[in-house]
C-alpha cells in the first residue's frame, strides 16, 4: 500500500501518522468527556500522558518477547552501535495487548496515587481506547505489517517493509479490525452516554475486543509473531484477558445485586 514518504531525509511511516491521528482523536474525546461529568479535563490528561509512556514501554516490551529467540544477537555485539541496532530490530516494534496492559498499569499507577475516580475514568477511557486502534490499524494496512492469509480477494502489497508480505494477494484483516473497533467505539460511547454498566466498560471492551482478536488471529499470515501451545501469542493474550475481564464483570454485578438487597 504506502508505507510512508521521506522529508527532508527522514522516513515517515504511515503507521505513525495514523497512531498519531488517533491520539490526537481519541484523547481529546475522553478529556472532553471526563471535564463534562467533573467539571476538570486534566485529570485525565494526566493519565493519558502517564498512560501513553506504559503503551510504548508495554507494546515494545512484548514485541521483544516475541523475538526472544533472536535475543543472543544483544550478547554478540562488537561495538554499542551494533547492540543498539540489534535492540532497534528486537525491540522496534510493538504488541497491541502489550502496548495496552503496559498503558493500563501506568494509568492503575497513576489514579491510585494521586486519587482519581477510577470508575468515571476507565468508563470514559474504554471508548477512546477502541478509536486509537481503530486508527492504528488503517496504519498497520497501509504500512503492509500484521498482514492477511493469502487470499482471492483482497489486496498485493508491494512495498511493505516487511517483504514477506509483498507480492501475494492477502486478506486485509487489518482493516477488519479497525471497522470492528470503530463499531466498538460508538457502542461503548452509546453505553456511556446512557450511563449503562457503570464502571464496567472496561472490562466489556477486553471481553468483546478479546473474542474478536482470537478468532480474527486464524486470518493473520504473519507466522513471526509467535506460537504459544499451537495458537498465536494474541490468541493466548486473549484468552485469559477475556475470562479475567468476564470473571471482574460477573463479580462486579454480583456485589451490587448484594448490596442492593441488603
Amino acid at each position: 500500500m504506502f508505507p510512508g514518504f521521506t522529508i527532508f531525509g527522514r522516513f515517515i511511516s504511515s503507521y505513525a501518522l495514523a497512531a498519531l491521528c488517533g491520539v490526537f482523536t481519541a484523547g481529546p474525546i475522553a478529556i472532553s468527556r471526563y471535564r463534562k461529568q467533573t467539571g476538570d479535563g486534566y485529570p485525565m490528561l494526566a493519565v493519558l500522558l502517564y498512560s501513553a509512556i506504559g503503551v510504548f514501554a508495554g507494546g515494545g516490551l512484548l514485541y521483544g518477547i516475541t523475538n526472544i529467540d533472536r535475543w543472543y544477537l544483544l550478547f554478540q555485539a562488537e561495538d554499542l552501535a551494533q547492540w543498539w541496532g540489534y535492540a532497534q530490530a528486537i525491540f522496534g516494534g510493538s504488541v497491541f495487548y502489550g502496548g495496552l496492559f503496559g498503558g493500563m498499569i501506568a494509568a492503575g499507577i497513576v489514579m491510585k496515587l494521586r486519587a482519581y475516580p477510577a470508575v468515571t475514568m476507565t468508563d470514559i477511557a474504554a471508548p477512546s481506547v477502541a478509536l486509537f486502534h481503530a486508527f492504528g490499524r488503517i496504519g498497520c494496512f497501509l504500512g503492509g505489517c500484521c498482514y492477511g492469509v493469502e487470499s482471492t480477494f483482497g489486496v498485493v502489497y508491494t512495498h511493505s517493509l516487511n517483504e514477506s508480505a509483498n507480492g501475494v494477494r492477502r486478506l486485509p484483516v487489518q482493516l477488519f479490525e479497525s471497522g470492528y473497533e470503530f463499531i466498538l467505539f460508538f457502542l461503548l460511547s452509546y453505553l456511556l452516554k446512557k450511563g449503562v454498566l457503570k464502571g464496567k466498560l472496561f472490562a466489556l471492551y477486553l471481553v468483546l475486543y478479546g473474542i474478536f482478536r482470537f478468532f480474527i488471529e486464524y486470518f493473520r499470515g504473519d507466522a513471526y509473531r509467535g506460537f504459544i501451545f499451537g495458537i498465536s501469542t494474541s490468541q493466548f493474550i486473549s484468552v485469559f484477558a477475556v475470562i479475567g475481564a468476564a470473571i471482574y464483570l460477573a463479580l462486579r454485578v454480583m456485589k451490587e445485586r448484594h448490596e442492593a438487597e441488603s
